[in-house]
């Protein structure tokens, strides 16, 4: 949303700044564990985890603003861009195994366990499937729910493995419980984008 408000110039209801917010929040929330021995915790100021972790939001949010443009200048199909998407990581990931010499590493552990192609079939199969429903989402609703969709499904898998196995949650993971729904529910009353004219 940030990347898509400062590069592409775009404008998002007040409601949906909210609903975002909440969602966001909540599941800031849901996740926080506090550092128990604090004298560690003052040691840790900024490391390599955490650049890493915003380079990855970064460039999450710039495939975002990316889809978005491509979207609205191109009027791209999710099928085209699905397919743009994997040629291109295909061919930079291939080429990375290649230089790294990983392949070799892959060709003798599937000399080894040929029963992996079985795997790796059913894993292309799944992931397309699922490539499918994300692209959907992108071209129809746009990077914005998109995000907001999967956000929201992590969410829910966590959810549903504390409930399943009977994890305690603390006061502060049902506040961000609460906080997700009610950001949910917000979004899907009040935050439709203004329609274009």
């Amino acid at each position: 949303m940030i990347l898509g408000v400062t590069i592409l110039k775009k404008r998002y209801s007040l409601a949906k700044y909210l609903c975002v917010l909440l969602i966001v929040g909540g599941v800031a929330l849901f996740l926080y564990k506090p550092n128990k021995a604090s004298a560690v915790a003052d040691d840790h100021i900024f490391g390599f985890g955490e650049i890493l972790l915003l380079v990855s939001l970064t460039l999450d949010g710039l495939t975002g603003v990316a889809q978005d443009h491509m979207r609205a200048r191109s009027q791209t199909s999710a099928n085209h861009m699905m397919l743009n998407i994997n040629m291109w990581s295909t061919l930079i990931l291939g080429l990375v195994v290649l230089w790294t010499g990983e392949v070799w590493s892959f060709l003798s552990f599937a000399e080894r366990h040929p029963s992996i192609f079985y795997n790796i079939l059913l894993f292309g199969l799944t992931s397309a499937l699922g490539q499918t429903f994300i692209f959907m989402t992108v071209v129809y609703f746009g990077p914005l729910t998109c995000s907001i969709v999967t956000t929201t499904r992590k969410f829910f898998t966590i959810l549903g493995s504390v409930i399943l196995f009977g994890n305690v949650m603390t006061y502060m993971q049902w506040s961000g419980t609460i906080l997700v729904f009610l950001g949910l529910g917000l979004d899907a009353k009040f935050g439709k984008s203004p329609k274009k004219h």
